[in-house]
């Protein structure tokens, strides 16, 4: 039997992201996962190159790849109804839990141990990379959204800077503070 796995792991272009907002540019979970591993990836390396941190920057981006995979079943769930309160929290997790073990069991057998790790991102310092990595990746498209007029993402981009800050992570402070203001000039400005 033909494994399907990666074949739906090429359908996260599919999956929409910020479905409540009106977008001037569509955002897809593929794109959204590369952004994230990027991010995750610098992270990582500014944890173990300037604060000294044993972190695997490589382990780390690739988690990020897979972080959202569960998404291609359950589809993108916008985050004020996800966090709208414990129980559909708790719910959604489990509703998660049921698309990595779906994504899980479309792997050879000899595959899986390698990839559980990553579709569940269970290592929780890793975890802590990504999570701060995709709300950077939040936090830009806002910016992005805005700098392109669409007010929309004004108040979504504040409280996603404020919810970055609340983390209280070196790493994403070094980083906002020496490359966080370039993703706001115009292409002629980055030089």
């Amino acid at each position: 039997m033909s494994s399907s796995f990666f074949a739906y792991m090429f359908r996260m272009r599919y999956i929409a992201r910020w479905a409540l907002m009106r977008n001037t540019r569509t955002e897809n979970v593929e794109e959204h996962s590369y952004e994230v591993a990027v991010l995750a990836h610098a992270l990582a390396v500014v944890g173990q190159e300037v604060f000294h941190k044993e972190v695997n920057p490589d382990r780390v981006a690739t988690v990020a790849l897979f972080h959202d995979a569960p998404e291609i079943i359950t589809g993108d769930l916008p985050t004020p109804i996800k966090y709208f309160n414990p129980a559909i929290k708790s719910a959604y997790d489990q509703v998660e839990a049921v698309a990595q073990d779906k994504l899980l069991g479309m792997l050879p057998q000899e595959l899986v141990e390698v990839y559980t790790p990553l579709v569940r991102g269970s290592d929780p310092v890793v975890r802590r990379y990504v999570k701060a990595a995709d709300k950077l990746a939040a936090w830009l498209k806002c910016m992005e959204e805005r700098k392109a007029g669409n007010t929309e993402f004004a108040q979504a981009e504040e409280e996603t800077l404020s919810a970055l800050r609340s983390m209280d992570m070196e790493e994403v402070t070094w980083f906002l503070e020496h490359m966080g203001e370039a993703f706001g000039l115009t292409l002629d400005q980055l030089g």
